[in-house]
């Protein structure tokens, strides 16, 4: 093996179907390298798969286990675990009087006119949500005390009704804890091995549907994630791995272990917020101030809209929607997240028609057990890759780089006679059809996404990464009427290089009611003074002995509104001319959202949030695009159904590894490499730019 280098990072993106791993030695775009694998997820004992996958990269880089000086972690196992209702059996504890407000939420109908609206049920049923007696107002003062006989009172519960977990939200705990320390004090004494989650720690915010909510999921899939990451701590380190282990956030932050195992609801999207941070730096360095990332994997599809190279961030988003596309039909969950859009469209969703002789696609997987037909590992019913195996955008030859043998034959069986058979399509015509439905599927969900937040989608470049989007970005982009698509290098296991550009750092918040007109620097600078001391213990042991930077936020309304903006704070400690700042700051971010501001009203903030970040590598450059390589030679090609022309057509087949910058592809065509596959359909045209990223130009554009 070879000496240690300077810098060897390693990230570990832990999809349903694929674990994806990408090792970097050095820098690669100076004199580096990168080594990447993608191995199938093992579901029973995820760490398996992600040992696999590594101990595959570090062969392949040359390099021995303890060379590795940063390890990098996502997973999509928390969201999972909540979708699929596969989490600890969890208990929550409320203020007496308050056990049932998870489930009347928030009383709203996200579906006017369905009058036999579905809710999601909550995560916690009502058995096991129990009370004590106790009180606080919310200034966080205390109108009953607690009574700690009926927390006592519980304790029996616990064990009668096999809990593995609780919850504690109290009502206004978010300004004052103490109630909540002490029932988990008194559980842990008696219940020592019970996983326990305070809402005052986990969700510090007002509104209690959305506090107990997040506090519920977090203990609901603590057990399970805890487990896991330990686990897989003690299987890395046995094999050599000596070095920092750090988890990706749903924010796009990295965080350590520790604190990852007490709040595992952070990592709900930690695997699509690595692929938006991917997409960004895509952006930045090919100049695209707005785009829209595409994320599909064996699972999911994500989609991410990016405007002045910074995705859009959030402080709500929902889980298990039983409505697709549906905002308010899923569970709250109040955590800093990359705001996107998912929905089950991957390459092992499956297809069915169903009673109304109707083609679905997803949201059921075929994940990585038993996987498509075509894998051969014992699935039977057609998924989205089956249908891409039988119109021959997949080469069954060069799949994997020929590592994986495919069984085109089970893919058609599959195929004819689940869809081709009710829906009387022969051949490839069904599976243009239930590829057409997946696609129209992802195209819809960007539509309404975008609509949503005032965006235009079709302005827009695609940026297409995971090992299922090249094969389908091209058409995507045809309906969603966008000209250009980038393809990075590495586009298979985009996420997991996305983990590599992440910084580390950790958001706090604290919900404190303040009237403008009564600001009072010193409360302020005490409370921004222990939140700054919170999330720096977090990131120091994360990023030791370098310089940290510090955003602080304020979410701010007019008195009486019901929802609130963001508003920038001033730097250093607040005096009592800042308050005068803040108002004028208020007002300049309320213009800019509703052009307009509103007089003898007085502004208020509702919670404050402050964000430590360790210093990450300044914005690269726009590269200029390469020309004059002349037209790429094929090495080979085959018949593909073209879903522009509906028949069959001729596709070129190009290696990608032989495109050189500046190189250019005509559609209709097939770039390959060992991880995914670039459809380039007759309506498009391929070139290589100078960082040997595929940039795909609608055939229309080149020509005017």
């Amino acid at each position: 093996m070879g000496a240690n280098p300077q810098s060897v990072r390693l990230a570990v993106d832990v999809g349903g179907t694929f674990t994806d791993v990408a090792l970097e030695i050095g820098d690669p775009a100076a004199d580096g390298r990168r080594v990447t694998s993608k191995v199938l997820t093992t579901p029973r004992a995820p760490e398996q798969g992600v040992i696999d996958g590594v101990e595959k990269a570090v062969a392949e880089a040359g390099i021995a286990p303890g060379d590795v000086t940063l390890i990098i972690h996502g997973t999509t196992l928390a969201t999972n675990a909540l979708i699929e209702r596969k989490g600890a059996k969890t208990a929550l504890i409320t203020t007496e009087g308050h056990r049932d407000s998870v489930e009347m939420a928030q009383e709203n109908r996200f579906e006017q006119y369905d009058i036999n609206i579905d809710r999601p049920d909550p995560i916690v049923p009502r058995y096991l949500r129990w009370s004590v007696r106790e009180r606080m107002n919310y200034r966080g003062e205390v109108l009953i005390d607690l009574d700690e006989d009926s927390v006592r009172a519980l304790l029996p519960q616990f064990e009668a009704n096999g809990v593995e977990a609780v919850a504690i939200g109290l009502l206004h705990s978010y300004a004052n804890g103490a109630h909540e320390t002490r029932v988990a004090e008194i559980i842990a004494e008696a219940r020592p091995n019970l996983a326990i989650t305070l809402s005052c720690e986990v969700c510090p915010e007002i509104r209690e549907y959305e506090r107990q909510s997040t506090a519920s999921a977090n203990a609901y899939v603590q057990p399970k994630m805890a487990g896991y990451l330990r686990k897989l701590e003690d299987e890395m380190r046995s094999r050599g791995f000596g070095c920092p282990f750090l988890l990706m956030t749903s924010g796009g932050g990295l965080t350590d272990l520790d604190t990852a195992v007490r709040f595992p609801i952070r990592l709900v999207e930690s695997g699509p917020a690595g692929g938006a941070i991917l997409a960004t730096e895509i952006a930045k360095e090919c100049g695209l101030a707005n785009v829209v990332s595409y994320d599909m994997g064996g699972t999911t599809a994500k989609i991410c809209l990016i405007d002045n190279y910074a995705p859009q961030m959030t402080r709500t988003f929902e889980v298990a929607r039983v409505y697709r596309n549906m905002k308010g039909s899923g569970l709250p969950v109040r955590i800093p997240a990359i705001e996107m859009v998912e929905i089950g469209a991957g390459g092992g969703s499956i297809a069915h028609v169903d009673s109304m002789g109707r083609l679905q696609v997803g949201p059921e997987s075929a994940g990585s057990e038993p996987g498509p037909a075509c894998y051969g590992r014992g699935g039977e019913r057609p998924t989205v890759t089956d249908g891409d195996v039988v119109m021959g955008k997949v080469d069954p030859a060069r799949f994997a780089g020929g590592s994986v043998a495919l069984d085109v034959a089970a893919s058609e069986k599959a195929v004819a006679t689940d869809v081709g058979a009710p829906m009387q399509l022969e051949g490839r015509l069904a599976a243009f059809a239930l590829a057409e439905i997946v696609d129209e599927n992802m195209a819809n969900a960007a539509r309404v996404h975008a609509i949503e937040w005032g965006k235009d989608i079709s302005a827009r470049a695609m940026i297409a990464f995971g090992g299922a989007a090249p094969l389908h970005a091209a058409r995507l982009a045809e309906k969603l009427a966008i000209d250009t698509i980038v393809v990075p290098t590495g586009a298979g296991v985009g996420s997991a290089i996305g983990f590599l550009r992440a910084p580390v750092s950790y958001e706090v918040v604290r919900s404190r009611y303040l009237l403008l007109s009564d600001f009072d620097a010193g409360s302020v600078n005490a409370l921004l003074t222990g939140m700054s001391d919170e999330a720096r213990a977090i990131v120091s042991a994360a990023a030791a002995g370098v310089e940290l930077s510090e955003t602080r936020v304020a979410y701010m309304r007019y008195s009486g509104q019901g929802h609130e903006i963001t508003v920038p704070l001033p730097e250093g400690d607040l005096t009592a001319a800042d308050g005068d700042a803040i108002r004028k700051s208020f007002e300049t971010e309320y213009a800019k959202l509703y052009g307009r501001t509103i007089p003898d009203v007085e502004p208020e903030i509702l919670s404050w949030t402050l964000t430590v970040a360790a210093p990450i590598a300044p914005a690269p450059e726009p590269v200029e695009a390469a020309s004059g390589a002349g037209t790429a030679a094929p090495i080979d090609s085959r018949v593909v159904f073209d879903p522009d022309l509906q028949r069959d057509a001729d596709y070129a087949i190009h290696a990608r590894t032989d495109l050189a910058p500046g190189m250019t592809v005509a559609g209709p065509a097939l770039i390959v490499e060992d991880q995914t596959t670039t459809v380039v359909t007759s309506t498009f045209n391929a070139k290589v730019d100078g960082l040997g990223y595929l940039i795909l130009t609608a055939k229309h554009k080149t020509a005017a």
